[in-house]
């Protein structure tokens, strides 16, 4: 089985690391592809700009770890006085001490602070990716919600267009007094019910829109936007035998999975930091004194005596975040692989159930309206007949466009659990 990355986004995650997202002047085409929307909202969601800030942060704590001390210069003085023997000067009647002292980082601390804040910046990248990853989810969802929307909405319209017709027709009939006022008026009424359904899929169009829009960071909710990408059925979709493969994946590319390894290369460093600081660090001191007139140069090494606090407790804490850091990678790694198989699990219901429709009921049910509403004009259908296969249809049409919005959910949740990069299905 092969997996297909989508074509055409254009940006990686990593190219949009360093790049402020704009809240104002997002041009939406009034006919929106799913692939310029997915680039849309990486560059322009300001929850995806958050994360991305969040990254920042984790970033700057390498530049801390990677400081050394400062040295420390200290002056003093001795002896100053208002009266002094007579050829004394002030210069040679004290005691001055000029000094520089310069802490020395023993055990490789330096070198531990720099792994584990490299690992806290590869931390916050997973953690930026994983927000894109779930963004990417979402805009799918509000996209494909509105293509159901429009569909749904072109069906209300033509089966509102075949009981305009009807209607037509029969009042003519009744006008010529063929039939009676009160099946005309029973059309009449049945015709509130189609409206009933264009005025819903209108209020769905408005809500998926507006949900879009934000996600693509529009400042404008009220914008029209067509889907570019039809409601159909991708003709490649994987099967719970693929389930292996996929897990493997998964495990070893989802940001969520890179983050808890990334925590736990983190935790382990810190804990050889803190076992590193059992050793003190170790001082270098220079300097001049002046003593009364006598100079001379001054030189120490102050080194604290690791008697009575040997960081007993930050080893003991650093143990406990290293084996909280593994059972985190555990628990993600069991719920990705659970995730994995629910989602390939679902799609391949949904596949079944597309397959079901479009094989045994769509063209059946077509073929019934047509049939009854061809014999109906005539006069060889009765009403009640015409007005069944008309519900039938509509439902049947229902079913299939809700069908074809969950297989395509659902490829989008396995794409998510996967860790690919939607747009594209799983091929």
């Amino acid at each position: 089985m092969r997996i297909a990355f989508a074509i055409g986004i254009g940006l990686s995650v990593a190219s949009l690391a360093g790049r402020p997202a704009a809240a104002q002047g997002v041009t939406v085409p009034d006919r929106l592809s799913l692939t310029e929307a997915l680039r849309l909202a990486l560059e322009h969601n300001p929850t995806l700009a958050a994360a991305r800030q969040q990254w920042s942060l984790a970033a700057s704590d390498q530049v801390v770890a990677s400081q050394r001390p400062n040295p420390v210069f200290s002056f003093s003085s001795e002896g100053l006085t208002s009266s002094r023997p007579a050829g004394l000067s002030q210069w040679n009647g004290q005691e001055l001490i000029l000094q520089v002292e310069q802490e020395i980082e023993t055990n490789g601390r330096r070198g531990l602070r720099q792994r584990s804040a490299a690992a806290g910046a590869a931390a916050g990248r997973a953690g930026f990716e994983e927000a894109a990853r779930q963004l990417r989810y979402e805009v799918e969802q509000a996209y494909y919600q509105l293509a159901l929307a429009r569909t749904e909405a072109a069906t209300a319209e033509e089966s509102l267009q075949e009981i305009d017709r009807i209607i037509a027709v029969n009042r003519a009939k009744y006008e010529q007094g063929e039939i009676s006022g009160g099946e005309l008026r029973r059309l009449e009424v049945e015709r509130l019910r189609f409206t009933g359904d264009a005025l819903a899929a209108e209020l769905a169009t408005r809500n998926a829109r507006s949900t879009l829009l934000a996600l693509v960071g529009s400042a404008r909710l009220d914008q029209p936007v067509e889907p570019a990408d039809a409601l159909a059925a991708p003709p490649n979709v994987p099967s719970p035998a693929d389930v292996e493969a996929l897990t493997t994946r998964a495990l070893a590319g989802r940001p969520d999975v890179a983050a808890a390894r990334h925590e736990q290369a983190r935790a382990r460093s810190d804990a050889e930091l803190q076992r590193a600081v059992r050793t003190p660090n170790v001082s270098f001191a220079g300097g001049y004194r002046r003593d009364f007139g006598e100079g001379g140069l001054l030189l120490g090494v102050p080194v604290p005596l690791p008697i009575f606090d040997r960081n007993a407790g930050g080893m003991a804490r650093s143990d406990a975040q290293g084996r909280l850091s593994d059972a985190r990678l555990r628990v993600v790694e069991a719920a990705v692989s659970l995730e994995v198989r629910q989602a390939l699990d679902v799609v391949d219901i949904a596949r079944q159930r597309v397959d079901v429709l479009e094989r045994e009921y769509l063209r059946k049910a077509r073929e019934a309206l047509d049939s009854v509403a061809a014999a109906y004009r005539v006069g060889d259908a009765e009403l009640i007949d015409f007005l069944d296969a008309q519900r039938a249809f509509r439902d049947v049409r229902r079913a299939h466009s809700r069908a074809l919005l969950d297989l395509r959910l659902s490829l989008s949740q396995l794409d998510t659990a996967v860790g690919v990069f939607p747009g594209g299905p799983l091929s």
